[in-house]
């Protein structure tokens, strides 16, 4: 095969999740939609945390935190792919996909952080009522952000970085609706050991110590809620951490969905597929899990619709 060093590469195709032009249509309104559900979605619980003082709380905060990464990563992969279905054009610059495979990166490893600092959160609730205020103190909530953001941004730098050195073949098709590393690395003709070991490095970060972080502090969670005498205290302990439960479920369950496809199938498109469900079903439901199962966010969603509804009616009185 003919090599290409990186400098000469101008623009990668991303071929989709399908090639029948019949289908693009239904693609892109399905898609489209998606997008829309995710990002009004995601913004109506960071406005309902913001506007409601009852809810200034650690426990919110990350959720607003994880709205807004929600929104990110969405946002990072989905309106190119619109834009390249609806112009008919499947190209993406070098440069565009390399920002692209970085913000993806970046987002994506900062909800991992967030969904372990969340649960580390719930851990202290339930574990340690008393000292819940002093330990998750407004100073570590942020510096536990920042943290995350920090670490997430050096993975997504690092691995950009890493695939500038690639050398590419003459066959630049992605069999994907974006910039992907794997699929990218797959295009290289240069050698890639070190992008995989980093890929598997960070996955092991990912897979052993955050997840681990996560399943030990649910543990503690449950053993200290079966120890408590009365069941009312027992379920309103259980419907403090039901919502992230399942919303770590969804995230973690679809990932490892995408990893046994990329081993299982051959199918490049198949995995793409597998992608939409880590990449865009969780960022869609995120929104409909809090608001349909908690309480005080179903009660900050009325009175930001009441407020909503108010300022209408006196704007329409106005005019």
């Amino acid at each position: 095969m003919e090599t290409r060093n990186q400098t000469d590469v101008s623009e990668f195709l991303l071929l989709g999740l399908t090639d029948d032009p019949e289908l693009q249509p239904f693609i892109f309104l399905l898609f489209l939609s998606m997008y829309l559900v995710t990002v009004l979605g995601n913004l109506l619980i960071i406005l309902a945390v913001s506007s409601d003082s009852h809810l200034h709380t650690p426990m919110y905060f990350f959720l607003s935190n994880l709205s807004f990464t929600d929104i990110c990563i969405s946002t990072t992969t989905m309106p190119k792919m619109l834009v390249n279905i609806q112009a008919h054009n499947q190209s993406i610059t070098y440069r565009g996909c390399l920002i692209q495979i970085c913000f993806a990166l970046v987002f994506a490893s900062l909800e991992n952080f967030l969904l372990a600092v969340m649960a580390y959160d719930r851990y202290v609730a339930i574990c340690y009522p008393l000292r819940y205020t002093v330990i998750m103190n407004p100073q570590l909530c942020v510096l536990l952000i920042l943290l995350s953001l920090f670490i997430s941004a050096v993975i997504g730098l690092l691995h950009s970085l890493m695939a500038l050195r690639l050398s590419f073949c003459k066959d630049l098709e992605i069999p994907h609706f974006f910039c992907e590393l794997p699929q990218v690395i797959k295009l290289a003709c240069s050698d890639t050991l070190i992008n995989n070991i980093l890929i598997y490095s960070v996955a092991g970060l990912f897979g052993g110590v955050l997840l681990s972080g996560i399943i030990f502090s649910y543990i503690q969670i449950v053993s200290s809620v079966l120890r408590m005498p009365s069941l009312g205290a027992k379920l309103k302990a259980f419907s403090t951490c039901g919502s992230h439960l399942l919303v770590v479920s969804l995230f973690y369950m679809t990932g490892f969905g995408v990893y046994i496809s990329f081993i299982v199938n051959d199918s490049s498109k198949k995995s793409a597929v597998a992608s939409v469900m880590y990449l865009v079903v969780p960022q869609m439901m995120n929104p409909f899990i809090y608001s349909l199962r908690n309480r005080d966010i179903k009660g900050a969603l009325k009175k930001l619709n009441s407020g909503l509804h108010s300022f209408l009616c006196l704007y329409d009185e106005a005019k």
